[in-house]
């Protein structure tokens, strides 16, 4: 009876992820990786350089078809103008279900202030994408016939907006983001219109704060972020801590994310019926040398019921290039 409790919720920890990876690219701590770009569109352009971003995410490491994440960024002004463009392509894998999509960006900012000397600017960002799901079912049948399964590879395409804004107030800032704008209908339904889910927007809300003192090599930075999905009611929270130091050849910075989801779910404990909110603490560190990001991130999953106790890994490269001469007066990594 035991045994067939937890086949039950492993499958319901599956269906879990299953649904997560049906939503376009993955949110996960990336952002903290100088990669606010991949959750708010109007952060394209909005740095003194232009930058590309790579990230390979892993979890689960020994598991059969555990989930797997590529993506890869480019953002940019266009000349010295106040508008940027963007572009993001990833690949999504986790088990038998796959994606992969692409963006483009254009973002516009407007400067309130008389120069950069005291930045005051407001940003916006629209994204268009094209998302491609496959869902491999070859292996689901070994023998007899379910009519729930066509038993070959299924596959589906869709097309959605991300729109957002920036606030940028000297170190302060602030981003607001609604991803998958529009409805989907029919996606992610079989042939019977079971499992029907075609609202997938998601609402993000980021700010934060820059905090150093005048010729020190050191600067702290505390952000939150807010999620919420309009189509399943679940929302979590980010509470994050990053630290940079000023070196020579460049920076080095590090930090720590608390993900905290809002909603608890419910499991057979084998005496009864317990709950727990998921839970991620996720360490991370970086540099920059002279033009080039490095980082490196983990991520732990801190609850009494995991599917796996392994962590989830993360390398993210990148590089700036176009760089402005002259760069804003604020302490902001992100922009600076």
């Amino acid at each position: 009876m035991k045994f067939k409790k937890f086949c039950l919720l492993a499958f319901g920890l599956l269906l879990a992820q299953f649904s997560k990876a049906q939503e376009g690219l993955p949110i996960y701590s990336d952002y903290l990786t100088d990669n606010y770009y991949l959750i708010h569109p109007s952060m394209a352009g909005v740095a003194n350089c232009a930058k590309i971003r790579l990230t390979a995410r892993k979890q689960w490491f020994g598991q059969t078809n555990s989930p797997a994440l590529q993506t890869m960024s480019i953002n940019s002004r266009i000349g010295e103008s106040p508008s940027a463009v963007g572009a993001i392509v990833y690949n999504d894998k986790n088990g038998y279900h796959s994606q992969t999509g692409a963006y483009l960006t254009y973002a516009h900012h407007l400067m309130f202030s008389r120069n950069e000397i005291d930045l005051n600017m407001l940003s916006f960002g629209l994204s268009a994408g094209a998302i491609q799901y496959k869902l491999d079912e070859t292996t689901f049948l070994n023998e007899g016939f379910d009519p729930l399964i066509s038993g070959i590879e299924q596959s589906a395409t869709n097309f959605n907006i991300d729109f957002g804004f920036s606030y940028h107030f000297i170190n302060f800032y602030a981003h607001a983001t609604v991803k998958n704008v529009l409805n989907n209908d029919g996606i992610n339904s079989n042939a019977n219109g079971i499992f029907r889910y075609d609202n997938l927007r998601t609402l993000l809300f980021s700010a934060g704060n820059v905090f150093t003192k005048f010729g020190s090599e050191w600067s702290y930075e505390p952000s939150i972020m807010f999620l919420y999905r309009d189509g399943t009611k679940e929302s979590s929270i980010d509470v994050n801590a990053k630290v940079y130091k000023d070196m020579d050849f460049g920076k080095l910075w590090g930090g720590i994310s608390y993900r905290r989801s809002l909603d608890g779910a419910e499991f057979a404990n084998g005496t009864g019926v317990s709950s727990q909110n998921l839970q991620y603490f996720t360490p991370f560190l970086g540099m920059d040398y002279k033009n080039f990001v490095f980082a490196y991130t983990y991520s732990y999953q801190a609850n009494s019921v995991v599917f796996n106790n392994g962590g989830f890994h993360q390398l993210t490269l990148g590089y700036n290039f176009n760089c402005r001469k002259k760069k804003y007066d604020c302490a902001c990594p992100a922009i600076n």
